[in-house]
């Protein structure tokens, strides 16, 4: 039973669900659907939980819409051989912003400026 009640602390709104959010963003790097799952996870549970959980959903929307902005940038950008550096700085920008909140959220923390474009 105790396995059952894990796994439904990462389905709920908190703090372990945020971890399975910035987990899905990284392995999104790898397998590109899972930022779909970790940005509905995020919108669903906004706001159901306490204000500290709360900046790391914000956070975490605004990392999936800003990735996918500079993605569809760097692809356009392409064909004159400057997207692949757009592409890389914006998988580099995403995986620093992933490893800050999966810190921040292992201590409880609440993200400083969620609204930020940056780290």
């Amino acid at each position: 039973m105790e396995q059952q009640s894990d796994v439904a602390g990462y389905l709920e709104p908190g703090g372990k669900n945020a971890t399975l959010v910035y987990i899905l963003y990284l392995v999104s790097l790898l397998i590109g659907f899972t930022s779909l799952i970790g940005v509905i996870f995020a919108y669903l549970n906004r706001g159901r939980s306490v204000s500290w959980v709360d900046t790391h959903y914000t956070f975490q929307i605004r990392t999936f819409w800003i990735g996918i902005l500079f993605s569809v940038i760097g692809v356009v950008l392409m064909f004159v051989f400057v997207g692949i550096f757009v592409l890389l700085a914006t998988a580099i920008w995403a995986i620093i912003r992933c490893i800050k909140g999966l810190q921040l959220a292992a201590r409880n923390e609440a993200i400083p400026d969620p609204q930020t474009w940056t780290f």
